[in-house]
């Protein structure tokens, strides 16, 4: 009961929001739950690519052949590459025609970078509407702020009086705007960089892994450079200056 009879309380502000104030806050809010909704899914989802993408790296490295890659129902990036460029080799080698056109080298190039930039566009999918969140969150709450002012301009104006009993809600409701602006703005921009970063990390690797996959399927060997041992490159490359 007291809080109601509070004329500076919370719920005061709440039952004395004009309808446009009140659409403000609606907006922010639907902001607000959309970029926590996208922060958890695109984190989980994240974390479970990696996962899976950890298996299919090691089937790659200890398997003996790469065709029991093919039976991984997993859709993580990884797998979806090796597969797109298992059937690009073998689609390749099933038609003679496209040897007149390009090397199979290119071929499969082609096909890997295609296979990269797909599943890009699907590990960052939900970005822009984080970023976008970020960007616009301020400004409705600055609007909600300026609607705050106006009032509390047309409350003195009104009464003739600008004494803190007179200002005191309008301008709490515009500091309150604003409040809600940042609380909204700030974990979405925190997120989108985060997410954006361990992105760009994932896909590295994911390069990497295409780099691996191409030189196997061309050679037919695997060929990791950080197993190899030191002292036969030294024993080499003395052999030859010698």
């Amino acid at each position: 009961m007291a809080l109601s009879s509070n004329p500076f309380g919370f719920s005061h502000f709440i039952e004395n929001l004009n309808i446009i104030s009140l659409s403000i806050i609606f907006i922010l809010l639907f902001m607000s739950v959309l970029s926590w909704y996208l922060i958890i899914t695109k984190t989980l989802q994240l974390w479970f690519t990696v996962w899976r993408s950890n298996r299919i790296v090691k089937v790659f490295w200890n398997t003996s052949s790469l065709t029991e890659i093919l039976h991984f129902k997993s859709k993580d990036p990884f797998s979806l590459l090796a597969k797109q460029g298992i059937n690009a080799a073998f689609y390749y080698k099933k038609r003679t025609k496209i040897e007149n056109i390009c090397s199979q080298s290119e071929f499969l190039t082609r096909n890997l970078k295609r296979a990269i930039n797909e599943e890009t566009a699907q590990l960052n999918s939900g970005l822009t509407i984080l970023a976008t969140v970020g960007s616009t969150a301020p400004f409705v709450g600055l609007l909600g702020t300026v609607l705050g002012i106006y009032d509390a301009l047309i409350t003195i104006s009104t009464q003739g009086s600008a004494s803190l009993d007179t200002v005191a809600a309008p301008v709490g409701e515009a500091l309150i705007m604003t409040a809600f602006g940042l609380a909204v703005a700030i974990p979405a921009v925190l997120a989108y960089n985060a997410i954006l970063r361990s992105n760009r990390v994932y896909l590295n690797k994911l390069q990497g892994f295409a780099h691996d996959l191409h030189t196997c399927l061309n050679t037919g060997a695997r060929i990791d450079l950080k197993k190899i041992n030191q002292k036969e490159i030294e024993m080499t490359f003395e052999g030859k200056t010698a």
